[in-house]
């Protein structure tokens, strides 16, 4: 084999012929002359040593070498292609890479709809998707980790630039026969002492971590998401808070029982979309919070 040295020029032609099954045809579609087209595929297999094509019949068929070299060429020239859009992007001051915080509360099917719909239109921006609990979401957002957060704010945050999403609602559950007693709305935390509660644990990394509704003296499992949470409370293996969208279907089956009543309350929340104030923001990330905003319900 010769030593390799192709060009771009040379691969995109003979993804055309391969494509196309005629030269005339890639030519065509490249705007190019049909020698130039010719030239360019037979310097590559000459460079790589490999016969791409076999030009006996009526129509150009790519040999077996061809087909095992396509794919690689594919990819080649794709990601020459997201290089060449990633740097007009730079040159035009457009952002590359946005990360987006989306909080443990928050209804996931919603929340991704509305960052589908956006990047769909910004294929050259790369989407950083994180989830964090608790006081992670904000942590990230003030450390300048998250462009954007999903999440809600304990209180008015003069830091953030925050716009009301939707009205969470966390419930107390418990799996039937968990407790020794029947569920009913006079339940205090010092019958539920003895069992265990399953927690959140917090993804902040600095700072005193946070907990809500912990009964005082109880033991705890601690799991990272809701998901986590939700399958631990099915299975009987503790009891907990959690956000009714994801149990609303059990609770309806007899899977979960709502413990809420005169102790144990259900409570309800803002969900917020929030980014810094005092920072700039830059063109994508500001389309991208425009776009949001439109779309509060």
């Amino acid at each position: 084999m010769n030593s390799v040295g192709f060009t771009l020029h040379e691969l995109a032609c003979f993804l055309a012929v391969a494509e196309l099954g005629s030269f005339q045809k890639a030519a065509t579609r490249l705007h190019r002359s049909h020698p130039s087209v010719f030239a360019a595929v037979a310097s590559l297999e000459r460079q790589l040593g490999l016969a791409l094509f076999d030009r006996g019949g009526y129509r150009v068929a790519v040999s077996a070498a061809g087909e095992a070299f396509l794919d690689r060429a594919r990819q080649m020239l794709d990601s020459a292609r997201q290089m060449e859009t990633q740097a007009r992007q730079i040159a035009m001051g457009e952002e590359v890479r946005l990360a987006v915080v989306i909080g443990d509360l928050c209804p996931l099917p919603a929340t991704l709809h509305l960052l589908r719909r956006f990047f769909a239109q910004c294929p050259a921006t790369r989407l950083d998707l994180h989830f964090e609990a608790l006081s992670g979401p904000w942590e990230r957002l003030q450390s300048g980790e998250a462009d954007l957060i999903f999440h809600h704010l304990e209180q008015a945050e003069v830091r953030f630039d925050a716009r009301g999403w939707q009205r969470g609602r966390l419930v107390p559950v418990v799996a039937p026969d968990f407790l020794d007693f029947p569920v009913h709305a006079g339940i205090t935390p010092e019958m539920m002492r003895p069992y265990v509660q399953c927690v959140i644990r917090d993804s902040a990394r600095n700072g005193v971590p946070r907990d809500y509704f912990v009964v005082d003296g109880a033991r705890r499992c601690t799991v990272a998401d809701q998901f986590m949470k939700r399958e631990v409370i099915l299975q009987g293996m503790g009891w907990g808070h959690m956000p009714l969208y994801l149990v609303e279907e059990d609770l309806a089956q007899g899977r979960l029982l709502s413990m809420a009543g005169d102790h144990f309350r259900e409570s309800e929340l803002e969900l917020v979309i929030a980014r810094r104030r005092d920072v700039a923001h830059g063109p994508v990330a500001t389309r991208l919070w425009e776009h949001l905003v439109a779309h509060l319900p």
